[in-house]
């Protein structure tokens, strides 16, 4: 399958192609600072934006972790959501996606580390796997999925500061009173006199990402980088444009404020971001606002084409321009 040339914007680069010949035919080598994307999962059931199954995916999926190490910055990071899957037919959890993800961090030719892992809560996401926990209701709702990030040293670019969430009501008042109960935990932790008294401008978020509110009473306490895209997801304008066009949307997409997160966290303006897996290119258009360069690659031609459709947005301010077809003047 040749590699092609889709679409342009000001700050990106979408491909319709196999990321691996796309990686291999483009100069860059330690360019990437962010390879961030949601690969098909690893189902037992074929789906139709390709995934493989099986010892299959576990040999296909080890063997990108090479593929990506070698466009990496010195610095970069990988950041890769990955869905659970199920034995077939059997209310049995897959071991699958463990053992993908460690075949590809333990990928000796790729030099990778496991820096942290996310959890990305969905509280508002369909009962599934449906068979069994609405059918036969022996398991609880599957609502999240594991978000791993790994680099190519220790130390890969990152700032938690530029992820902070607001401030708790409690912290507000403890920062205006400039008074707490300092001294001793009971975890034996020694919480020093000022230790909470400086402003940093918010909480340093956790790694267990809630995309909804399990308590609609509660504050809403994402990170600023989330709240944007959170505030504004009732009205979508890529899903609400998909129907007004009677065009079916990715079914795999990841969110928003999950792509937003990873972006702010551990890149810079300027900075380029990877989406070996592009689909219909959250990772482009979160890119894109947060003006980082950013290249998309996807197999499914139609996939890209619903992708243009995110572009349209009016707040986005960004022009998209199709490439040229072969035979074009």
């Amino acid at each position: 399958m040749a590699a092609n040339l889709l679409y342009t914007t000001k700050h990106g680069k979408y491909y319709v192609g196999k990321c691996e010949e796309v990686l291999c035919k483009k100069s860059l080598e330690d360019k990437v600072q962010l390879i961030l994307t949601s690969p098909p999962f690893p189902l037992n059931n074929k789906k139709k934006y390709g995934n493989a199954v099986g010892d299959e995916y576990l040999a296909w999926f080890a063997g990108l972790a090479e593929v990506f190490a070698k466009v990496l910055a010195p610095n970069g990071s990988i950041v890769i959501e990955l869905g659970n899957a199920w034995e077939e037919k059997r209310p049995v959890q897959s071991l699958l996606t463990l053992q993908s993800l460690l075949a590809f961090v333990n990928n000796e030719n790729a030099g990778l580390r496991l820096c942290q892992e996310f959890i990305c809560h969905n509280p508002a996401r369909l009962p599934t796997p449906a068979q069994w926990v609405t059918i036969e209701r022996v398991r609880a709702i599957d609502s999240f999925t594991h978000v791993w990030w790994m680099g190519n040293s220790d130390t890969p670019k990152a700032d938690n500061r530029k992820i902070l969430r607001p401030y708790s009501k409690s912290m507000q008042r403890l920062l205006k009173a400039q008074r707490f109960n300092a001294g001793k935990r009971p975890s034996e932790h020694v919480i020093s006199e000022k230790g909470f008294l400086t402003d940093h401008g918010g909480s340093i978020t956790h790694n267990v990402l809630e995309l909804e509110q399990i308590d609609e009473d509660k504050e809403i306490r994402l990170p600023f980088s989330m709240l944007s895209f959170a505030n504004t997801k009732s009205n979508d304008f890529f899903t609400k444009t998909c129907k007004e066009r009677s065009v079916v949307p990715h079914p795999a997409r990841m969110p928003l404020e999950l792509a937003s997160f990873f972006i702010e966290f551990l890149t810079e303006p300027g900075d380029l971001v990877l989406d070996p897996f592009g689909g219909s290119n959250t990772t482009g258009f979160c890119a894109e606002r947060a003006k980082r360069r950013w290249i998309s690659v996807e197999t499914d031609a139609e996939y890209g084409e619903q992708s243009k459709i995110r572009f349209e947005e009016p707040s986005l301010n960004s022009t998209l321009k199709a490439a040229k077809k072969k035979g074009d003047k």
